[in-house]
């Protein structure tokens, strides 16, 4: 993977975006495919926790029409909870060919296996920590003027003058300089794809990230970028590339700005905890203890997980775009913060 890197590097002149770099590195990572989720892994979701993430979410489900697509699923965990409470057809686009080897394994012909997105489609589309994952650019404001902050050959931090799609964004983002941060061109660019083949139906984006205004507050000067590697979290994307989760939080703003400049409409945005109470998580949690009282304790851990504004609760927002739909989101009956977007 070094070696790969460097010669990239080289071949361009002795620096490369730190999209590049970060596209390069994530796709050694997800290549494996043998480590990444669940606790013995590098990091935790939400399906990995258990069975209640998925089977609230299938409640908001059960009251849109169409076949459900998945991007990125992962080992397959939400697709196994999801497929148990809907009698629906269920597809997967995973661009891993070992991690589609995985989710295979684990779902057997209960899927279909999409190599690229429909032309036209109708249903529900799930983005589950999808666009966290996505290739950012990282950019630095200073005194001097924007720069976008590159990767050298000797795979440190590099500075050039910002210039193209980067600069003029960077310009439309009011921060203090000095000032490091980060712009997901290639997120906003997968929900104006998005918008294109959805004819009809729902796309829900769960991740973690802030609107706009939250996103560039003054105090997070250094950024969001993050790194993942056997449940350690740190800041150095240079550390054993294609070895660890390169993350950034996601700018749901842009998004919803991607999304309605490309016909969709914003049907609801919420904390993560708001959308699954909407949805029913305490009726969930009670048929669980009625199921089984015995192991009610994990399932009641599971959901102070989901639900703690200090786990994963207020972090993780969701995010739906849609077009022709009539009826409002029942994850979004309250404490919907569309208009903070």
């Amino acid at each position: 993977m070094l070696e790969r890197i460097r010669r990239e590097i080289a071949a361009a002149g002795g620096w490369i975006s730190f999209a590049r770099y970060m596209e390069l590195a994530l796709q050694a990572y997800y290549g494996r495919g043998d480590r990444q989720f669940g606790a013995h892994g590098d990091f935790i979701t939400a399906p990995e926790l258990g069975s209640l993430f998925g089977r609230t979410l299938a409640r908001q489900l059960k009251e849109l029409e169409g076949p459900i697509l998945e991007l990125g699923a992962g080992s397959g965990a939400l697709a196994e909870t999801l497929l148990k409470e809907l009698e629906r057809e269920y597809l997967i686009l995973e661009t891993s060919a070992a991690l589609r080897s995985r989710q295979a394994a684990r779902l057997g012909g209960k899927v279909k296996f999409l190599d690229r997105l429909p032309e036209a489609w109708h249903g529900v589309v799930i983005a589950n920590e999808v666009v966290d994952a996505m290739p950012v650019h990282a950019v630095g404001w200073r005194a001097t003027g924007v720069v976008e902050r590159g990767v050298s050959a000797q795979l440190a931090w590099e500075e050039r003058p910002a210039k193209g799609a980067v600069l003029d964004q960077a310009k439309t983002i009011d921060v203090p300089a000095p000032y490091d941060s980060e712009i997901g061109l290639a997120g906003q660019a997968w929900m104006r794809s998005m918008a294109e083949q959805l004819e009809e139906g729902v796309i829900f984006v769960i991740d973690y990230g802030f609107p706009r205004r939250e996103y560039y507050h003054p105090q997070r000067s250094m950024g969001t970028l993050m790194c993942h590697t056997r449940h350690r979290a740190h800041g150095d994307p240079f550390e054993r590339p294609g070895e660890q989760d390169i993350t950034a939080h996601v700018d749901f703003s842009a998004l919803a700005h991607a999304a309605h400049e490309s016909g969709l409409e914003v049907l609801g945005y919420a904390a993560q905890a708001q959308f699954l109470v909407n949805c029913g998580i305490t009726e969930v949690l009670a048929q669980a203890n009625i199921e089984n009282a015995l192991h009610y304790a994990p399932i009641a851990a599971e959901a102070q997980m989901l639900l703690s504004p200090n786990e994963m609760g207020e972090l993780f927002k969701v995010l739906a775009v849609g077009r022709g739909v009539k009826q409002p989101l029942l994850g979004f009956s309250r404490g919907d913060r569309s208009n903070t977007l």
